[in-house]
């Protein structure tokens, strides 16, 4: 994986993101567990979670490449810089995974010098292949974060899934994770993504959806309506393409209709509007652009008839 040791903050948003069962239950952390408090920016929307009804913002931040600096000073900083202004404007979900190189680790560091955040709504990954190795990266995962409990552990594009999902199970069972997850991502696996949804129950599901990515709509978004499933949205800038599609574009006059400044509030907007979707997680090393991202979590969202109009500008 590539790393960006320096984050300069010039760079458009394109141009950066080119650029065994009883050891899982062992040990038991003893601190309290971290819980999801009422954001700092109160007007951010929130979104319950379907199987317990805890509210979530529905603007939250990835981690995949923004967070992966690695060692460099510097750029870990900035990390926490975005990691603080995105608390103070009311966000929640942080969306990690041991793919993401040293993300995991930047996210703890930085989570410990701001001393934690009860908003924080901590959901990492496994990616790997076995039983033990799953059990091992989850707990190297939680060493990482510097949080004695998970929120939400995902099993990354449904590698080994059956597998993890007995150890998800047993650790939620333990209290060692609050929620399990599955996803996917690049539009790819729908087919087998339905199939696990119909087969198991999960808590969260993820994968990606955006204005000019709409094959979810088809069949994932209703099905997970249909059962209950909290729904996360991956790439919703698709990698910064859709930026690519509207440079030097001026936004329609009726996106202040549904109170848009911005193409990304605009896109992000046109995602979390969609019924079944509970939080977005667009990824930054930018402060300007994650202020512009956490504005689509306020204001009006658009209605069925908007969405209609604002995909139309891109069918």
């Amino acid at each position: 994986m590539t790393k960006h040791k320096d984050l300069i903050s010039h760079f458009s948003r394109r141009q950066f993101l080119k650029s065994a069962s009883g050891l899982a239950l062992a040990p038991l952390l003893s601190a309290t567990p971290l819980r999801f408090a009422m954001a700092a920016d109160s007007s951010i929307m929130t979104r319950p979670i379907p199987v317990s009804g805890e509210p979530l913002p529905i603007i939250g931040l990835g981690s995949w490449i923004t967070f992966d600096v690695g060692r460099n000073q510097d750029a870990r900083n900035n990390s926490k810089n975005i990691m603080q202004a995105f608390f103070e404007r009311g966000g929640g979900m942080i969306d990690s995974s041991p793919m993401y190189g040293s993300a995991e680790e930047v996210i703890g560091d930085s989570l410990q010098k701001l001393g934690g955040h009860p908003g924080l709504f901590s959901a990492t990954k496994v990616w790997i292949i076995g039983h033990m190795m799953g059990i091992y990266q989850m707990r190297e995962s939680q060493k990482l974060w510097k949080v004695p409990q998970i929120d939400l552990m995902q099993i990354h594009n449904m590698l080994d899934w059956r597998t993890h999902l007995k150890n998800l199970k047993e650790w939620k069972e333990a209290e060692l994770i609050r929620y399990i997850g599955i996803t996917t991502s690049h539009g790819r696996r729908h087919e087998k993504m339905e199939e696990a949804l119909l087969e198991e129950d999960f808590d969260f599901v993820q994968f990606t959806y955006n204005v000019v990515d709409r094959e979810a709509e088809q069949r994932l978004l209703p099905l997970a309506k249909e059962k209950g499933i909290a729904v996360i949205i991956n790439r919703p800038f698709q990698r910064g393409a859709l930026f690519d599609l509207v440079k030097n574009k001026p936004l329609p006059a009726w996106a202040s209709e549904i109170d848009c400044e911005n193409w990304a509030q605009f896109f992000l907007k046109f995602i979390v509007s969609h019924p079944a979707v509970t939080c977005a997680i667009p990824a930054t090393s930018q402060l300007v652009h994650l202020h512009e991202n956490m504005g689509a979590g306020s204001g009006r969202l658009p209605d069925k008839a908007m969405r209609a109009r604002m995909a139309k500008l891109f069918s």
